[in-house]
């Protein structure tokens, strides 16, 4: 490894942050979501240590495929369902659980020739208006699906919107109330957020995410500080160039950074190409040999700039954490206008991984 960059995964914490999800929600079984390659930390490397889980979620058959062929032999919820009839045989094959969010999928399941029965999520939008039936739809589609001999068990499947908030819940959770009026089925509607804060959700399956990998649903980590979530994902460098500048000197394109007296800037090596966020202003968190400081100027393809006072003892081959266990994902995401989820899907292939 030539260029000084590594993300660390650590399988102990996945471990940890799924045994504080089901302290959560005791009395439902639960899916680990692991979409987008398990959050960017790779399905191939981290699903054993979730397994312990009752079972998997997720959207891409490839994803589904790799898990049954690696061994996994549990639940497996395609969280999108499938997107074209022909690829019900594989559905079929693999035995995999889909959610079924419109009626063209009712009419392919219909038509299927597949060899036993496949359990269902019907989905309904509960207020997010993304996918999923209206409520007043529900009904009807739940007693189509009935009739079907292709399906198996149907699970009511809902999202939330803003259950970060303590009043998220109260509107989607009364359309699914009179939705799932006189229906007897399972449930599933806690995403990570409601597992976390809305025991009244949490009904037969919850399905955790983010809080899986150990950050805060809501992108504010000081939410989940005392709930003993670990972070999974630590990305480190180091110092590979220092600069003394004196007063007036600019740092980066556009000298987006002037510096005020003398001072001292390191060089890191990471940027956006590595998946860190090049909106990422002057202030951004940092860790250099132990030390909080911050990001300064303008983030590169390749560079970091950082502010060196507060560590005068540091240098060439000083250690930088940019996120993980000492500078919180969700503190880089919240000063960078985005979300914590953002930046571990953002890891880039480049980015050399280990796994402890």
């Amino acid at each position: 490894m030539s260029r000084p960059i590594v993300a660390t995964i650590d399988t102990s914490a996945l471990r940890h942050n799924l045994a504080v999800a089901r302290q959560a929600a005791p009395r439902s079984r639960l899916w680990s979501v692991v979409k987008a390659n398990a959050y960017g930390h790779g399905l191939a490397r981290v699903w054993q240590s979730l397994s312990a889980t009752d079972g998997f979620a997720l959207l891409g058959l490839e994803e589904a495929i790799l898990l049954r062929e690696s061994g996994w032999n549990k639940p497996i919820l395609l969280l999108e369902g499938f997107f074209h009839a022909d690829e019900l045989p594989i559905l079929d094959r693999y035995r995999l659980t889909t959610s079924v969010h419109s009626n063209w999928q009712i009419q392919a399941l219909a038509k299927a020739k597949l060899s036993a029965p496949l359990d269902i999520y019907l989905k309904m939008n509960s207020g997010m208006n993304r996918l999923g039936f209206q409520p007043a739809q529900v009904h009807q589609a739940w007693q189509k699906l009935k009739t079907l001999a292709n399906v198996g068990e149907i699970t009511l499947m809902a999202h939330f919107a803003e259950a970060e908030s303590s009043a998220g819940i109260a509107e989607p959770m009364a359309r699914i109330e009179q939705a799932a009026e006189g229906l007897s089925c399972p449930r599933s509607l806690a995403n990570s957020a409601a597992t976390l804060w809305h025991s009244e959700t949490h009904f037969d399956w919850v399905r955790p995410g983010i809080i899986l990998y150990g950050a805060s649903p809501s992108g504010d980590w000081q939410d989940v500080a005392s709930s003993g979530l670990r972070p999974a994902m630590t990305l480190n460098c180091e110092v590979i160039g220092i600069q003394s500048l004196k007063a007036g000197d600019g740092v980066g394109y556009g000298a987006r950074y002037r510096v005020t007296g003398e001072q001292r800037i390191g060089v890191v090596a990471c940027g956006y190409a590595d998946g860190y966020p090049r909106h990422a202003p002057t202030g951004t968190p940092v860790w250099v040999d132990g030390i909080r400081t911050q990001v300064v100027g303008a983030v590169s393809m390749d560079m970091i700039t950082v502010d060196l006072t507060p560590c005068p003892q540091s240098g060439i081959g000083s250690s930088v954490e940019m996120w993980g266990q000492n500078i919180k994902i969700d503190e880089v995401a919240k000063a960078a206008g985005t979300v914590g989820y953002e930046l571990m899907c953002a890891l880039a292939p480049r980015v050399p991984v280990k796994v402890i």
